[in-house]
């Protein structure tokens, strides 16, 4: 627990910011899951589903809500996974 104002001040703006950065991450989140469901069943729209999970996962890391490197691997990965499921088909 917070013993001054300024540390009182301080757990206010952590609180108000980890809210805002949820929902930053859980809007990437649901984005490369419906890139991913869209993958493996093999939707022909998936092309387009991983194209919005790339904007949300950029969006989260210009809001600072996760690391541009985190974004930068978790695009990556979703973008390989679509390519091999690509080449399969």
């Amino acid at each position: 627990m917070a013993n001054t104002k300024s540390a009182e001040k301080r757990a206010r703006q952590n609180e108000q910011r980890a809210a805002r950065n949820r929902v930053w991450r859980s809007s990437a989140r649901t984005a490369i899951k419906r890139a991913r469901l869209a993958i493996q069943a093999g939707d022909p729209n998936a092309d387009e589903l991983v194209r919005s999970a790339t904007r949300a996962l950029d969006r989260a890391a210009t809001k600072g809500a996760i690391h541009k490197n985190n974004a930068a691997r978790r695009q990556s990965r979703l973008t390989k996974l679509l390519n091999k499921a690509t080449a399969a088909a």
